[in-house]
């Protein structure tokens, strides 16, 4: 009688169990159901850079400011030929405005004093081309006027995608499309499936050189490579069925 009664216990204990899963299950899918599942998906295109930008910078100082500006303005025009001879075309050159600053001099003690030893004046002149490897050459070689007499700095090159806007579009898409196998997958478990969409919010897009790994929460645009990896990322919201 004893051993009839456990056996009875035991069966009763599984059958509540049994229950219990079913319910619980039951309840995990209802929920799914109303309140969807949200999964993150990503895409990404490696490009290559269309144009590219390149930014001189001439330099004077004088002890009379007349003389500094002078001096500027003489040799912008040499500049701007330079690069002519060199194969940029003029409408891909612009000279921006001059800019200039006074320098101190110092005592023997390295102590500032309110006496000016130089004005400064420096101006940009910019270059943007579709014709890449001419800048990239133009940024070594232009150093060759510093045996003009002419005092460059030249600034890394810059390269640009200017299908940038079309492409974050077609990204996009491609990342709902890697949540939704994402969700398909994960409700395998479930027996279930994503339904309608119910949100998305779109990531912000890393474009970094192809190689890297780099993300940043406030998203990324690294102009230093000419070919770039542009990442997309979506967050979606599916409903379930």
């Amino acid at each position: 009688m004893y051993n009839k009664m456990k056996d009875f216990q035991l069966l009763l204990f599984g059958i509540v169990l049994v229950l219990g899963m079913l319910c619980s299950a039951k309840i995990i899918v209802d929920n799914l159901s109303q309140s969807g599942i949200t999964v993150t998906g990503s895409a990404y295109e490696i490009v290559k850079s269309d144009s590219a930008t390149l930014d001189l910078s001439i330099n004077t100082r004088n002890a009379d400011k007349a003389v500094a500006y002078a001096q500027l303005k003489n040799q912008i025009p040499a500049v701007v030929a330079y690069l002519i001879e060199n194969g940029i075309k003029e409408d891909e050159i612009t000279v921006n405005t001059p800019q200039n600053y006074s320098s101190n001099k110092y005592t023997s003690t390295g102590a500032a004093t309110n006496e000016i030893a130089y004005y400064n004046f420096s101006q940009i002149v910019s270059i943007k081309s579709q014709d890449i490897e001419l800048i990239q050459k133009l940024s070594i070689d232009a150093q060759a006027l510093l045996e003009k007499g002419i005092n460059i700095n030249t600034n890394r090159p810059e390269y640009n995608y200017s299908k940038l806007a079309d492409l974050k579009i077609k990204l996009l898409g491609e990342a709902t499309k890697d949540a939704q196998m994402r969700a398909t997958q994960m409700l395998k478990a479930t027996n279930n499936k994503p339904g309608k969409i119910k949100s998305v919010k779109m990531g912000v897009f890393q474009i970094t050189a192809p190689t890297s790994n780099e993300v940043s929460d406030w998203g990324i645009n690294d102009n230093s490579t000419v070919e770039k990896k542009v990442t997309a990322v979506a967050n979606v919201v599916f409903g379930v069925k």
